[in-house]
């Protein structure tokens, strides 16, 4: 076996990374410790979202990607369901205008609604809320299965990486020869040489309750949350429906490595955020809670490109909670960097050799 590129990581990023390589006819072959999507992408909501990111670089990916999703997304559960992001006190009203009004002049559909509108929107949602803004593009998948759709007629293997130096691979199954090495492997990134650390999240997980929620909807200090560099642990009112009536609540966010403790005090302030954005969803039972571990990076920008201490050595990490929206778009840089084709966004934002992210 000696492909031309073998992809370790088998997460929404490789297998989109993947995807890209062998569309522009490369011999591709992956390589994960325990399969597809069985990490930080089966731990997530599989949102599409334009709704929380600030103009530049990230935003531009973003907007990259949610171009791509719909055609790669068949049989994922795509919805184009939008986002509703609302203010819940008269502090945070007129910086969630300001932040939707910069993103408008980015070119972002971000339409600001009365209380009455946003009620007809979303029915259910609290009425004291003082201020709304509706993300038309914002969208949803399920993560599993968009993971696997992207890696299909791939060659996986289930393997442990210990080492690389960018032209062979050595696995717990052997050493795989080959052109060119992608690190993919998201909170685990470290380990190949850059500065990415895992941030805890939690989600928490209702009976049905078919068509009571509509859109995604999450308090305006989700954006700040998301932005934060602050270790301790953060916690902002998100809440969305699947295709099967279930509700997903978050968003928590915490630094403390790779302890996957589920707290109590971090269920409870998801539920008591929740409620304030619907206040119905006293009287549902949570099911179950699970957690994962995002790649963070310190400058909140996902790393793209070829290492240059390691040629032949290619990193697509650091997404931290944007994985799943920004995963056709990186994985489409990554393979018209390799490829030396034009690239379709700026790829300098995401280079390696960046101070905050070389270790």
């Amino acid at each position: 076996m000696h492909p031309d590129v073998v992809v370790v990581g088998a997460g929404i990023i490789g297998a989109a990374c993947a995807q890209a390589l062998v569309a522009r006819g490369l011999d591709v072959v992956v390589v994960d410790r325990c399969g597809p999507a069985s990490g930080t992408s089966s731990a997530g909501e599989g949102n599409v979202l334009v709704s929380d990111k600030e103009p530049g670089p990230e935003l531009e990916l973003a907007v990259a990607s949610r171009e791509l999703w719909p055609s790669l997304a068949e049989d994922c559960e795509w919805e184009e369901k939008g986002g509703l992001v609302v203010a819940t006190t008269a502090d945070a009203a007129e910086p969630l205008r300001a932040f939707a009004a910069k993103q408008r002049a980015a070119g972002i559909d971000a339409c600001e609604l009365t209380a009455a509108e946003a009620l007809a929107h979303e029915p259910h949602l609290n009425p004291e809320i003082t201020a709304a803004v509706h993300y038309l593009q914002d969208a949803q998948l399920n993560p599993v299965k968009a993971t696997r759709a992207l890696l299909r007629g791939i060659k996986v293997i289930n393997a442990g990486v210990s080492t690389t130096d960018g032209r062979s691979v050595t696995t717990s199954t052997g050493v795989i020869s080959c052109g060119a090495v992608v690190n993919a492997t998201g909170p685990w990134a470290r380990h190949f040489g850059v500065n990415v650390l895992p941030r805890r999240g939690v989600v928490l997980v209702t009976t049905p309750i078919p068509g009571r929620i509509r859109h995604k909807v999450y308090d305006a200090d989700y954006v700040g949350a998301v932005a934060s560099g602050d270790a301790d642990l953060q916690t902002s009112g998100v809440v969305e429906s699947t295709q099967a009536g279930t509700v997903l609540i978050g968003s928590s966010r915490q630094r403390g490595g790779f302890d996957d403790t589920i707290e109590s005090k971090v269920l409870k302030a998801l539920a008591r955020k929740a409620i304030a954005l619907f206040p119905m969803l006293t009287d549902v039972p949570v099911m179950r809670a699970y957690g994962g571990f995002r790649p963070y990076a310190p400058d909140h920008l996902p790393i793209i490109g070829e290492d240059p201490r390691t040629p032949g050595l290619w990193h697509a990490t650091g997404h931290e909670g944007a994985g799943v929206g920004l995963a056709p778009a990186t994985g489409r840089l990554l393979a018209e960097l390799l490829t030396g084709a034009a690239p379709h966004v700026d790829p300098h934002p995401f280079r390696v050799d960046r101070p905050e992210v070389m270790v």
